[in-house]
């Protein structure tokens, strides 16, 4: 389905009528001043509807007198993979920003909207509720969560949805009828690695085993030069705040635990004897210090000696 040839001011109802009828019942308003020119192609693989929406700024809202309206539709769960643009979708007050590449999941049996403020392209992906097979409970701790497909299971999913998405027109039967289990089976699986770290965030829950998986987790990622906080939380499914509040128990901060495990493996490297020892500001690099100036600062605030004096003393007493 295409608006091209619908006159403008009957596009956002017709856009509407569509995702109505072949997604869930849904309300579409075009930002102000923008067109909303949409095209809509839409896959049934088994139980698993698969569309790809490409149209102008709008808001898609699903409310509550639209699921009251239709109170024997099935519930779905639905998944949005960003191609292009950006979508904000909002569920259970949870925000979830996604951009090109992410993904989000929500529940249609409970209200929610998604902005589009720009421009876009999304593949949907809806299956019944029910084919997971998770506790309702899990669901509603994860629904409107945004994933990358950089962190956890998005780096397997997001290409395998989009394959999907790709060639849903043209799977052999044999192959068609298979696939939606595969869905169920994966999303199932991405349901239960979220809900497990929204219970690690509930205030009083046992931390200490995401607070190891943190610790480990920078130990492998000193030499990434774009290890922070942030990065280390979306690697984590939590959010920045809850990582330092995790911390705040260990005496350290982040950041603050990163320049140090920075610091301790520059020493062992600058006391080890060697024949083609690495410069200093070699050593320094491949830990992650970008500044040289403010490596040494940091290392003799740590060690009371230079990088340089540190290498001297610690090769002159096994000399």
């Amino acid at each position: 389905m295409t608006t091209a040839s619908v006159p403008e001011d009957a596009t956002a109802t017709l856009w509407s009528a569509e995702l109505s009828r072949t997604l869930v019942p849904v309300e579409v308003v075009p930002l102000a001043g923008r067109p909303l020119a949409g095209r809509l192609a839409s896959h049934r693989l088994g139980y698993v509807r698969i569309s790809t929406l490409e149209a102008g700024a709008a808001r898609v809202s699903r409310t509550a007198a639209l699921i009251a309206r239709a109170p024997l539709t099935e519930p779905q769960v639905g998944v949005g993979v960003q191609v292009s643009g950006r979508a904000v979708l909002e569920q259970d007050g949870r925000r979830a920003e996604v951009s090109e590449g992410g993904f989000v999941l929500y529940d249609t049996a409970r209200p929610y909207s998604v902005d589009y403020p720009e421009g876009f392209r999304t593949h949907l992906f809806h299956l019944p509720r029910r084919s997971l097979g998770v506790p309702e409970h899990e669901l509603r701790q994860v629904a409107g969560t945004a994933v990358t497909p950089a962190e956890g299971y998005g780096s397997v999913l997001v290409p395998f949805l989009n394959a999907l998405a790709a060639f849903a027109h043209s799977y052999p039967a044999p192959v068609g009828d298979r696939l939606p289990g595969s869905v169920a089976d994966m999303l199932s699986t991405l349901v239960a690695q979220l809900a497990a770290v929204h219970t690690a965030e509930v205030p009083g829950a046992p931390n200490e085993h995401l607070v190891r998986r943190v610790r480990e987790h920078i130990d492998r990622n000193l030499a990434d030069t774009e290890l922070s906080p942030e990065t280390i939380a979306r690697a984590h499914h939590i959010s920045v705040r809850y990582l330092h509040r995790l911390f705040e128990g260990e005496g350290v901060t982040v950041s603050r635990l990163i320049q140090r495990r920075r610091l301790d493996a520059c020493a062992r490297e600058l006391g080890r004897r060697g024949r083609t020892a690495p410069t200093v500001s070699a050593v320094a690099q491949r830990w992650g210090f970008v500044n040289p100036a403010h490596f040494s600062r940091a290392f003799r605030a740590a060690y009371g000696v230079s990088p340089r004096e540190w290498r001297a003393l610690r090769t002159a007493d096994t000399g």
